[in-house]
């Protein structure tokens, strides 16, 4: 059963729910209101009966000394009842009506005087069921049993339960339509959801938007699917666009490379041998050519990880320890050039590989950039590590687009590189919590600045 009702329709399981709450409701509001009113018809029934109590003088009149009962029978007009005389040994009379009612226990204690009064349901011999109310006659010593039929209960009930019974069906129907109408009007928007994801899987249309109305949870929904969407379409859009630049910059030295080999192949194939000093000049090129491509694919591959996917855990580790280690290797790659360093210690949580990359490029970048005798000057100072050269600078129109990937200054095209160093470092050091910045320096070079959040003490837990 349960299996069936969550296969249906999300509006008919809604409708159902409705219309079953409502049913459970109107039913609890009918079972109450047949109680309450059974029980106000009751003691009024009972309060008759007391108001139609004989007088010991009436009963008197009605009951000889010998204990035979005078029989009254009642006019047309005169409200049905039955009225009889019991003595304490159990013996009952009629004294108004034709059917005598059933001697109880009760009506007996009445009578010898061990009960005050009894209200009960009596059925008389001919199967009738009254309500009865049976007082004393302490002058005669008998009890009396006034009683009228419990029909005067029974079938305004009947009628009762019939208006209850109509009442509750309509309301039931009624609220199974509102809870149809409410449904389909709540989930409209929810059809729209499923319209737009079923077109976008089928299309990959990415541009799909739902309208959003209000600020409820559909709306909410609504809202989380746009943007969704529109970060689904701007993350395929730099997909396409990495695919586009990254063919791009591999074309250039791969025909560069595909252009050298053919001469050397051509040199063996035809006999006419190169002359050595071209010959080395071309090994150098093809040997540059291929230094070029597996920066660049190393590049890719670190720019496709996923940030999660980082080389190494997060630890604490030494900032001044790994612009230490980066100015070591910038100092092989730059012979020529002067690098003076004032590193003063501050600690920070990174991932060690990808931090010292992000460093390594920034000297790169500035010993690219440096002529032969120039001066690089390299501190750190209370978590702000910064890197001045003095070679052409930047212009300040490009200065926005220096980390974006595959971007290249004009001053920079004729050099090897891939474009994508300061993208890696700018997004190594946000992960970091930290920020990068380039800027003009006076009266020439280029300022990079890094700034990561730590401390200039490691932590307790730190060696």
């Amino acid at each position: 059963m349960i299996g069936r009702f969550r296969s249906l329709p999300l509006r008919s399981r809604l409708a159902l729910l409705v219309a079953a709450a409502v049913a459970i409701a109107v039913a609890t509001a009918a079972v109450v209101c047949w109680f309450i009113v059974r029980g106000v018809l009751t003691d009024s029934l009972d309060e008759s009966l007391r108001q139609n109590r004989l007088t010991p003088d009436q009963v008197s009149s009605l009951v000889s000394p010998e204990g035979q009962c005078a029989n009254v029978q009642p006019g047309p007009n005169i409200i049905k009842q039955t009225i009889q005389v019991v003595d304490p040994n159990g013996r009952n009379c009629v004294v108004v009506g034709s059917h005598p009612l059933k001697v109880s226990d009760s009506d007996i204690a009445v009578a010898d005087g061990r009960q005050s009064d009894s209200k009960h349901n009596a059925r008389a011999s001919n199967g009738t069921e009254y309500r009865a109310l049976t007082y004393p006659v302490s002058r005669l010593g008998v009890a009396v049993t006034v009683a009228r039929p419990m029909s005067e209960v029974t079938d305004p009930l009947g009628s009762l339960v019939l208006v209850l019974s109509l009442v509750a069906g309509a309301g039931i129907l009624s609220a199974g339509a509102a809870g149809l109408w409410v449904a389909r009007t709540g989930l409209r928007p929810v059809d729209q959801l499923t319209e737009a994801v079923e077109h976008v899987a089928r299309t990959e249309d990415l541009t799909v938007r739902i309208p959003v109305e209000g600020d409820d949870e559909i709306a909410r929904l609504s809202r989380s699917f746009n943007s969704m969407a529109a970060s689904l379409a701007s993350s395929r859009d730099l997909q396409q666009q990495l695919i586009a630049d990254a063919g791009h910059e591999l074309r250039t030295p791969l025909t560069s490379l595909r252009t050298n080999v053919e001469l050397l192949a051509r040199s063996e194939d035809t006999g006419r041998a190169i002359p050595p000093e071209d010959r080395r000049a071309l090994l150098k090129s093809v040997k540059a050519q291929m230094t070029e491509l597996a920066a660049l694919i190393g590049d890719l591959q670190e720019l496709s990880r996923p940030e999660a996917a980082q080389q190494g855990p997060v630890e604490v580790v030494g900032l001044h320890e790994i612009a230490r280690t980066a100015l070591e290797r910038a100092r092989l790659r730059g012979p020529e050039l002067t690098i003076t360093a004032d590193l003063s210690p501050w600690y920070v949580r990174a991932h060690r590989a990808a931090l010292e990359r992000a460093i390594v490029n920034i000297l790169d970048n500035a010993v690219k950039f440096s002529p032969q005798g120039a001066t690089i000057d390299v501190a750190l100072t209370d978590g702000e590590l910064t890197v001045r050269d003095h070679g052409p600078g930047i212009p300040a129109d490009e200065l926005p687009y220096v980390f974006d990937r595959f971007w290249r200054s004009s001053t920079a095209r004729s050099l090897p590189g891939s474009g994508l160093g300061l993208s890696i470092v700018a997004r190594t050091v946000q992960q970091c919590g930290g920020d990068v910045t380039l800027a003009p320096a006076e009266p020439d070079g280029t300022l990079a600045t890094v700034r990561i959040p730590g401390a200039p003490v490691p932590p307790p837990e730190l060696p």
